[in-house]
């Protein structure tokens, strides 16, 4: 998308209530079945727009006319197959211009909701499939829920969306799970992602009861004749104690404060809410939710976020990827070393792809720690019941060791794993070519160096590609496939292939230094530890990005991709890329004693402070005049989105990526920037950075904030 763009909105895929009469068994009385389905296959999923909304309004309305007629005894709703419903059309959110039509979004949802409340008869969600945000809400507001056993996503992911549970959850969620599950549901599972699968939901009394999806229709009707007929009691937990209430939510107040600093305001105004929800009444809450919706409709972080969602959502279509048909196919992997990174790249390429993984290191040492570390995280996974011993003792046998190069001669995709030092990869590169097949692909999973340099000496140089996996491998959903100078279609395609069946979004930069991820967050990194060079306290640097709420402060990401590697990474970038990536003698002092830079996380799931004795560590080494004022919070902040800036310019300039929504991409998905930035592009906007440094927005005003005019 080029920056004369305007975002265009699709119209609203309106989903309809087709209403049908069921006769309960037992002579229970005739249920009305409300199914939900925007006539669309399962690649569309069911969501509600103002229309769809309204049509539910009327076809409930209608049924309660019937209920008063006494023509019918229970209602229900359920979805067509595979989809309860995905929440509101998020593309029709975005949309709205005034608070005013956003205010009405929350009170039109309400009032087709609250007629479930005020029916008169039971009324029953009937979960079939994939029931989100407002499609769960819808669920939440019935009396009673099934679910089949096979649902895997339910949630309320609207914190996680610069939103608010909207259409009742905030008031009904805490009052049917207690208030601490209520929190978990609202503000924990969106953050990290992580929907309820059925058997969970049930187990915090989210649903009422899980059946078999083979008839599940069939048995959830069963079910509510039982209920309906008195022949089965569903008991609800009691309200929390105020005092619990208070306490539950004074602690969730802290942990927020703790982690998110203030960064953005859905998670605050959900909590509110939560608090708010055991005295209030009904009506007194679903309107504090409309308000809050209202507000949070018309924020930039809502538009970010969503603007974020449609990115991931889009990413398995990468953008400037070849003919899939171009593709190898790949029946074993070879991988050269056997360390960290190795063991997690193998341990993933088994699992997902099924394929038999061999693993080559110079010694038996070596080989064996790397087999030992693959043995270690499968153990794991069968003690915690997420893998079967079965199915662990088959991957572990997929998985071999070697130190023997030949042993990968039949390998039809070897990628290296070694350390970071390019005439090493060259010479491993040098070796594999003389014993793998001439069709084999040779990949590297460097993180900065140049790909094209470790290929110029081969006789076959087309045939290696970048495919740059991030720490834990497992985790983290991004691959940046790098395109070398000579890489050729075949061995790209099948870069792409392979990070598809690994179920990794991929995307394509070009072969300069750091990529995309690294070159920014090592950016970052160094001029946080520049101005520790010139005299900002350590303490002060690392809480200085608090306002951008990203996942962990500086000093913390350091720790985690080791200290030393960050050295070396930025040592490389600034041969390549020059001074605008600092030079660190306070750093390198840390690395060359072993020194630790954060301390332990005060509890479970909050950030590690940096040490304060590093202080003397940097006061130490430095070699530059400490500034007549150093940099405060807010001057370390500037000088990062500055610099962050200016090498946006740079990599689009240079061609890393075609365009600003690639570079979002990776930082969302490669370095866990939350979706309220938008990855990076939509912040420097907003905030003005971009114009600023680079005389120009990076995206069309409206594309991912409110839009200005």
């Amino acid at each position: 998308m080029s920056t004369s763009d305007t975002p265009q909105p699709r119209p609203e895929r309106v989903t309809h209530a087709h209403v049908r009469d069921v006769a309960l068994p037992g002579r229970a009385g005739t249920l009305a079945l409300v199914t939900v389905d925007n006539g669309l296959d399962h690649t569309k999923p069911t969501t509600f727009g103002p229309l769809g909304i309204a049509e539910l309004t009327a076809a409930l309305s209608t049924v309660r006319e019937r209920v008063r007629a006494g023509e019918v005894q229970a209602v229900a709703v359920t979805g067509k197959p595979y989809f309860l419903a995905a929440g509101a059309d998020l593309t029709q959110v975005t949309t709205v211009a005034d608070r005013d039509t956003a205010l009405g979004l929350g009170r039109g949802g309400h009032a087709a909701y609250v007629l479930l409340h005020d029916m008169g008869v039971p009324t029953f969600a009937f979960v079939n499939g994939v029931a989100l945000g407002g499609g769960l809400e819808l669920a939440l507001n019935c009396d009673y829920r099934t679910v089949a056993s096979d649902v895997r996503a339910l949630a309320l992911p609207e914190t996680g969306l610069g939103l608010v549970p909207g259409w009742g959850g905030a008031y009904v969620v805490p009052r049917l799970v207690g208030v601490e599950k209520a929190l978990d549901v609202i503000l924990t599972r969106p953050a990290a992602n992580k929907p309820y699968a059925a058997a969970e939901a049930a187990a915090i009394g989210l649903v009422d009861v899980v059946l078999d999806p083979a008839d599940f229709l069939e048995e959830s009707i069963r079910w509510a004749a039982r209920v309906v007929s008195g022949d089965l009691v569903v008991e609800r937990r009691p309200l929390d104690p105020q005092p619990v209430w208070e306490g539950v939510v004074a602690a969730a107040r802290q942990r927020l404060d703790a982690v998110v600093h203030g960064s953005r305001p859905a998670p605050y105004r959900a909590l509110d809410l939560v608090a708010a929800a055991r005295t209030a009444t009904r009506d007194e809450a679903f309107a504090a939710e409309d308000e809050a919706l209202a507000d949070l409709i018309m924020s930039d972080e809502m538009r970010a976020s969503v603007y974020a969602f449609g990115l991931v959502s889009g990413g398995k279509k990468p953008v400037g990827a070849p003919d899939a048909s171009l593709a190898q196919p790949v029946t074993r992997v070879g991988i050269v070393g056997a360390g960290l990174m190795a063991a997690q790249i193998a341990l993933l390429f088994a699992q997902r792809l099924g394929v038999p993984v061999v693993m080559r290191d110079l010694d038996d040492e070596r080989v064996g720690k790397g087999l030992a570390a693959v043995r270690s995280t499968v153990e794991r996974l069968v003690s915690t019941g997420r893998m079967s011993e079965p199915a662990g003792a088959r991957l572990l046998g997929s998985v071999t060791g070697t130190t023997d190069l030949g042993d990968l001669a039949s390998c039809d995709l070897v990628i290296e794993a070694v350390t970071e030092i390019l005439d090493l990869k060259k010479r491993v590169f040098a070796e594999l070519e003389g014993v793998v097949s001439p069709t084999t692909v040779l990949a590297t999973n460097t993180s900065a160096l140049s790909v094209t340099a470790m290929a110029a000496d081969l006789q076959h140089p087309e045939r290696v590609v970048g495919l740059h996996f991030f720490n834990p491998v497992a985790a983290m959903p991004l691959v940046e496939v790098v395109q070398a100078q000579r890489t050729s279609a075949e061995p790209l395609a099948t870069g792409f292939a392979v990070a598809a069946k690994l179920r990794k979004t991929a995307v394509l930069v070009a072969d300069r230094p750091g990529f995309v991820v690294n070159r920014l967050l090592v950016l970052l990194l160094g001029v946080i530890v520049d101005a520790v060079e010139h005299g900002t306290p350590v303490e002060v640097a690392d809480r200085a990005l608090r306002p951008l709420g990203l996942p962990m402060p500086p000093f913390e990401l350091f720790d985690l991709v080791g200290p030393a590697v960050g050295l070396h990474v930025l040592t490389s970038l600034r041969e390549d890329l020059g001074d605008r990536f600092p030079h660190s003698p306070g750093l390198e002092k840390l690395v060359a004693d072993g020194t630790r830079v954060v301390l332990d996380a005060p509890a479970k799931g909050l950030p590690k402070p940096v040490d304060p004795a590093i202080q003397a560590v940097f006061d130490a080494a430095r070699e530059v005049e400490v500034a007549a004022q150093p940099l405060d919070d807010a001057g370390v902040l500037d000088a990062v989105l500055t610099a962050l800036t200016v090498e946006v310019g740079h990599m689009l300039d240079e061609g890393v990526v075609t365009t600003p929504q690639q570079i979002d991409l990776c930082m969302i998905l490669g370095a866990g920037w939350g979706f309220h930035l938008g990855g990076l592009t939509p912040y420097l906007d907003r905030t003005g950075y971009s114009e600023r440094v680079l005389g120009r927005r990076l995206l069309p005003d409206g594309v991912a904030n409110v839009p200005t005019r």
